[in-house]
């Protein structure tokens, strides 16, 4: 996920406090040895190295100062050679150079000195002598005593470090009758530290680019040194802030906001990188197939990351052609490698819409040329509900039965009465809807019919008794058996309409009995050469089959007597 949180003010629990920063820093420019008795020398700054001051303080070796001691908060250092500094000669390093320490204030000289220090509140040198019960003992020009819990240290291993260190404290108690005098120092470090802080504050731009050290991380994101505060990590979605920086590095940021009066300052990592989003509106265009890793699921749908800080969106309607997605985890797991269709990009938003299902290709373009009507379906019974039961064609494609295309035996109240979930049934397609992606299937359209059965029983050339239903002037409509018709083809003299003839379509008795007479089951035809008796509605006659067609349940007839 982006980290753009609000950063908290910068306090002692989310900074590195007094004694941790100005106490470490100064520690180093001292050393456990206070040559000279911490006497004052004046110095010239003779070289800067990336490391170290040397000073010429008069002797046959230069003395040398952390040039960290100089270095402001802007990062520039505050030291040119030819500078003159006040220090006092601490030791020797390894290479027999004097190692030296500025010097600050001045060590009171006498007890009016120390009491104008005490009223003033203002800070003193002092050099630690030595650890006594509960503290140090320093000397302020008399003997003081240093509470280890007003020594600024926080370690038994630091306060012994102490020891010939020249500090900078403050007298907070004074009784010259008892000559009782006690010193703190970490007020002088708290002190310090604040100035440095403001210092640090009054020299930042929001818009400027800085560089510090990352000191310590948390879930959403990392304290910097050179202006405490927390700062965006990436522009790509990252579980923590330690995939992309560890403690010790070395980042250069970007000042986002500062807020003076809550010391609150945002920094960030991503604001230096082009936005990823700029280019994404001309990688992916509407149509690419892209791949791409399951990022996070919400109740919507899934973001895939596309490219580092490009996700898109597929939504879970687009997951699947077939069935209606509740959650994204049923189709899409976090960490699966997907591919997917771009379906719209709007990059200034940083939107990206995708699909699933059309990398899949869409089965319902071949549905109309494999599931044509009246072809003949098998599959499963995947459900069963009030108004139809739905069957599995494959291939994410489902046909729905409906409760009155089940039986034609009996009406149905509910699918379960003929049918089970799972059981493999035999359909005819009846319908196709492409646009509401439907195909309708029919149980009962596979049944046996009279129709079926009286062409199963018949061939083309043989002779039926039939009765007329219909007449038209070319054609008319044969009932040959209950619920089976045939058309019948007329010659122009076998059309004979009666206007007059009854509307019950009753049959003509006479025409009944000569048929009867002439073998009616067998359809004979009248002696040869008599004239054939022009068709009547009502008439029952003998028709000859002319064809058969099981497939559209078509019969055709003519007149055979």
């Amino acid at each position: 996920m982006e980290y753009s949180k609000s950063v908290p003010p910068v306090e002692a629990e989310t900074v590195p406090t007094s004694e941790e920063c100005f106490g470490d820093i100064l520690s180093q420019f001292e050393q456990s040895h206070h040559a000279n008795g911490g006497q004052a020398i004046q110095g010239t700054v003779v070289s800067v190295s990336p490391e170290t001051v040397f000073v010429d303080i008069g002797r046959k070796m230069d003395g040398v100062i952390p040039v960290e001691q100089f270095r402001q908060p802007s990062g520039e250092l505050g030291i040119h050679v030819g500078d003159n500094v006040l220090v006092t000669i601490t030791g020797r390093d390894q290479e027999g150079s004097y190692t030296l320490s500025t010097i600050r204030v001045e060590r009171p000289k006498d007890w009016s000195a120390l009491e104008s220090a005490f009223a003033q509140q203002r800070a003193i040198a002092g050099v630690v002598t030595e650890m006594v019960k509960g503290g140090l003992r320093v000397d302020v020009g008399v003997e003081a005593f240093m509470p280890a819990s007003r020594s600024g240290a926080r370690e038994q291993a630091d306060l012994e470090k102490l020891v010939g260190q020249e500090i900078q404290c403050k007298i907070i108690k004074l009784d010259t009758g008892e000559e009782d005098v006690v010193v703190d120092r970490r007020a002088v470090l708290e002190e310090e530290q604040a100035r440095l802080k403001e210092e640090a504050f009054s020299g930042l731009q929001e818009g400027a680019v800085v560089r510090g050290i990352v000191r310590s991380l948390t879930d959403f994101g990392a304290f910097v040194e050179i202006a405490p505060g927390i700062g965006d990590m990436a522009w790509h979605r990252i579980a923590k802030p330690s995939d992309a920086i560890s403690v010790g590095d070395s980042v250069e940021v970007k000042i986002l906001k500062i807020a003076p009066v809550t010391r609150r300052i945002s920094l960030g990592v991503k604001q230096l990188a082009p936005d990823p989003w700029t280019l994404a509106g001309e990688k992916f265009r509407v149509g690419d197939r892209v791949q791409g890793k399951v990022s996070r699921l919400t109740d919507f749908g899934a973001f895939i990351e596309l490219a580092p800080g490009v996700d898109g969106l597929v939504h879970v309607s687009e997951m699947s052609w077939s069935k209606k997605v509740r959650k994204p985890g049923d189709v899409v797991s976090v960490g699966e490698l997907v591919e997917a269709v771009v379906l719209g990009v709007n990059a200034p938003e940083h939107r990206i819409s995708l699909g699933l299902k059309q990398a899949l290709g869409d089965p319902w373009e071949e549905v109309q040329k494999k599931y044509a009507p009246g072809a003949v379906v098998e599959g499963p019974v995947t459900s069963l509900m009030n108004f139809g039961a739905f069957v599995d064609l494959g291939n994410g494609i489902e046909g729905m039965i409906h409760i009155s295309d089940i039986s034609r035996e009996k009406r149905l109240n509910h699918p379960r009465e003929a049918l089970t979930q799972g059981q493999t049934v035999r359909a005819a397609v009846l319908e196709i809807d492409r646009e509401r992606k439907r195909i309708k299937l029919g149980l009962k359209q596979l049944e046996p019919t009279t129709v079926d059965e009286f062409i199963g029983e018949h061939r083309a050339g043989e002779t039926v008794t039939g009765r007329v239903v219909e007449l038209g002037k070319e054609t008319a409509k044969v009932e040959l058996g209950d619920g089976v018709f045939a058309e019948c083809r007329l010659a122009p003299e076998q059309s004979q309409e009666e206007p007059s003839a009854p509307a019950s379509g009753k049959t003509d008795l006479s025409s009944l009995t000569a048929m009867l007479s002439a073998k009616w089951k067998q359809g004979s035809a009248p002696a040869a050469g008599s004239r054939r008796e022009p068709a009547r509605s009502g008439q029952i006659r003998s028709f000859r089959i002319l064809s058969l067609d099981a497939a559209k349940k078509k019969i055709e007839v003519e007149l055979a007597s």
